[in-house]
């Protein structure tokens, strides 16, 4: 057996900084990282960490000249010359460096190439865990933030996983999840739910960062919730589920006290909904417990026929339908239905509509590339939209027998692709998160946040859409508007109206907007033009019938489709590029569909829209909700709230504003009456008990706890 060779170290020793000299092997041309400013005050303040690797200059007679070259540690010399030049540092200052030899077999770029390769950053939570030690003794996180040339920000969010559950932080150690999914556990100090928490998402789809935050904040959630009239409340409590009910208000069933168990159970009925779909053939399933509105935009859908009614589903229709009408004539003159028949007559027609919607058949060819969305519905049944293709699904088919002359494996390639059973790609997704909002920190009337303006906008824009197709006058009238104005003064931006139409997307929106009013109204009125039209048919066949329609109808399809280009969003202002719009833009943009909501008497109220925890009163500070309730309600009502904290005092205020018809600033019009209540009028209103003080009250007394017993 052969003797390995030992390996010999590089000396190390120290040299005047005047006989140093940057060698043009070095690797590192361009900035990155820490400043060569920043890097000079690290090392006036801790000294020099980290040696320089230098070797000897050789002269044109071979022999070493006292200089010495630095291929690696480029950025700590220029630190070094930067402090010499400040004269904080004598020329002649012994620098540490390790001494190569000058006829080392290494080419000297490869050292400077490696020290820059194999340099490892720090891992967040190393970072964490230095500051938490020098936040303990003493520093304060400015004084960190500086010392370390990071932003403050940076320091904070370090410092925030203290209150992460030790075994989560070592699952991120072991990348586990990642950075953000840890950063979301920060929102509960809760070790024990957090837990909870991740042992709920980890091995599921729906494991955003956002998802982990609505979790662990959401502490009941109301029975008529669609999710909860989804699976059932008998398979919640069946499942271990506690239900918390008021014997003595209406409660609308009650409030689950486990959200994370329902959001698992919930999880796992759509997971098995979604994999009997997914034998349907699709190529890939996207589940979500709702998804935002025009989620199928840029999304070709699919042309099925309708399944053909069976016989015995053919008498069955025929049956309800003469019941209904024997049960409308009976009834006819009654001033009340009967409970019974009323419920009779809403339970055919639920029935007759369910003949109504019957599933598309598609064609085979089609399915493989297509795909479908798995939700729930706003009354908390399961919705699928079926055979949407994604453009990146789209292929050229060659004709029979052809084959590509740019690809002569493409055709080949493809139908083996379609002979092949693949199964669908199943996933989760479809929810927007919300941001995290700070505690409030004064008396101050903050502005709201942009991402906040941005969804009310986005409910607005929707209602307009609403409101302009049922005006087919006022939405002739906008037309014109945005033509002459075109044709006879200018083409500029930021109009209200965009008369190409160009479909405008809603990218920011609130979770709740696809199951708005309006947003269930343009569906409807969608789907009813759809069924009309002669699609599919060539562009002759739909000409033809268009020209045929009689006026009304005309005026009515001109408004439906001339509202998808109505825009009232707010977006922030772009002025230094030809991308995004112009401050004066927005302005006009804002303007216009101020005219536009006066001229068609738009009511936001009507059009369902109402202040929320989740839309509106969980994204601002407290003396924003104060303010909506004293608007609202009044003064007396933002009195009775005003010592909660502010997760308590948003659930409060949304029952105190609901039924209020307030609306926040951007979803009002310039001269709008906020309809404000007088003090006192609010006299009677008063909190449950248990939000009367800060801090959780314990029954002490027998009594008590036998009433909230027969209360649960």
């Amino acid at each position: 057996m052969t003797n390995m060779q030992k390996i010999t170290l590089a000396s190390s020793r120290d040299i005047p900084f005047h006989n140093l000299v940057l060698s043009q092997a070095n690797v590192r041309r361009v900035k990155a990282g820490v400043s060569v400013d920043e890097l000079a005050e690290s090392i006036a303040r801790r000294g020099l960490i980290q040696s320089l690797h230098v070797r000897p200059v050789i002269g044109e007679d071979g022999a070493e000249t006292g200089k010495f070259e630095v291929p690696a540690g480029g950025r700590r010399y220029r630190a070094l010359e930067l402090l010499v030049k400040q004269k904080r540092l004598a020329k002649s200052a012994p620098v540490p460096c390790i001494v190569s030899a000058a006829d080392d077999s290494v080419l000297i770029d490869e050292v400077s190439l490696a020290e820059n390769i194999e340099r490892a950053p720090l891992h967040p939570l190393d970072q964490f865990r230095a500051f938490q030690v020098l936040r303990e003794k003493g520093m304060t996180e400015e004084a960190i933030a500086a010392a370390f040339f990071v932003d403050v920000k940076v320091v904070k969010e370090r410092l925030r996983l203290v209150t992460v559950a030790p075994a989560l932080l070592d699952i991120y150690a072991e990348d586990g999840m990642t950075l953000e999914q840890l950063k979301a556990f920060t929102v509960s100090s809760d070790h024990a739910r957090q837990a909870q928490v991740w042992e709920a998402v980890k091995s599921s789809w729906s494991k955003e960062p956002y998802q982990i935050r609505r979790m662990l904040t959401e502490s009941a959630v109301r029975a008529s919730d669609k999710r909860v009239r989804f699976l059932g409340i008998e398979a919640y409590e069946g499942a271990g589920g506690y239900v918390l009910r008021d014997l003595f208000e209406r409660d609308d069933g009650g409030w689950l006290q486990d959200p994370v168990l329902l959001e698992r159970l919930v999880g796992e009925k759509l997971k098995a909904e979604a994999e009997a779909i997914a034998a349907e053939g699709w190529k890939w399933i996207e589940v979500a417990v709702g998804f935002p509105y025009g989620h199928t935009m840029g999304l070709r859908e699919l042309l099925g026929t309708t399944v053909g009614l069976t016989d015995d589903e053919r008498a069955t229709r025929e049956a309800l339908r003469d019941e209904y009408d024997r049960l409308e004539a009976e009834y006819a003159e009654a001033d009340d239905l009967p409970e019974d028949v009323d419920q009779r007559l809403g339970e055919i027609e639920r029935l007759l509509g369910a003949f109504d919607s019957r599933p598309m058949a598609f064609d085979p060819a089609e399915v493989g590339r297509a795909g479908a969305f798995v939700s729930i519905d706003s009354d908390g049944t399961l919705l699928i939209e079926r055979g949407f293709v994604r453009p990146e699904d789209e292929q050229w088919v060659a004709p029979t027998g052809e084959v590509s002359d740019d690809n002569p494996d493409r055709t080949a390639s493809m139908d083996a692709d379609r002979s092949e059973s693949r199964a669908a790609v199943i996933s989760m997704g479809g929810e927007t998160g919300a941001p995290e909002d700070d505690e409030d920190e004064g008396d101050a009337i903050k502005s709201l946040p942009e991402r906040l303006v941005i969804e009310l906008t986005a409910h607005r824009t929707l209602a307009l859409r609403d409101a302009v197709a049922n005006n087919p006058r006022i939405a002739m009238t906008a037309l014109l508007h945005k033509l002459a104005t075109d044709c006879f003064v200018s083409r500029s931006s930021g109009s209200a109206v965009e008369a190409t139409v160009r479909d405008i997307h809603l990218p920011v929106q609130s979770a709740d907007l696809a199951d708005s009013l309006p947003s269930q109204s343009i569906d409807a009125r969608h789907a009813a033009w759809k069924a009309d039209l002669p699609l599919g048919q060539g562009d002759d066949v739909l000409w033809d019938w268009l020209h045929a329609l009689d006026e009304a109808s005309r005026q009515a399809l001109l408004a439906h489709c001339l509202s998808f280009g109505v825009n009232a969003l707010y977006e922030r202002p772009n002025p230094y590029s030809g991308m995004g719009i112009s401050q004066h833009g927005l302005d006009r943009r804002l303007r216009e569909a101020d005219r536009l909501a006066r001229t068609t008497r738009l009511d936001l109220v009507q059009a369902g829209w109402k202040p929320t925890v989740a839309n509106y009163l969980d994204r601002v500070t407290k003396s924003r909700i104060l303010e909506a309730v004293r608007e609202g309600v009044g003064e007396g009502a933002a009195q009775l709230i005003d010592h909660l904290k502010k997760g308590d005092m948003a659930r409060e205020a949304e029952r105190l504003l609901d039924g209020s018809g307030w609306l926040p600033e951007p979803l009002r019009l310039d001269d709008a009456d906020l309809g404000q209540v007088a003090e006192t009028e609010d006299a009677g209103v008063e909190l449950p008990s248990f939000l009367t003080s800060d801090d959780e009250v314990q029954p002490d007394d027998e009594e008590e706890r036998r009433q909230l017993i027969a209360a649960e």
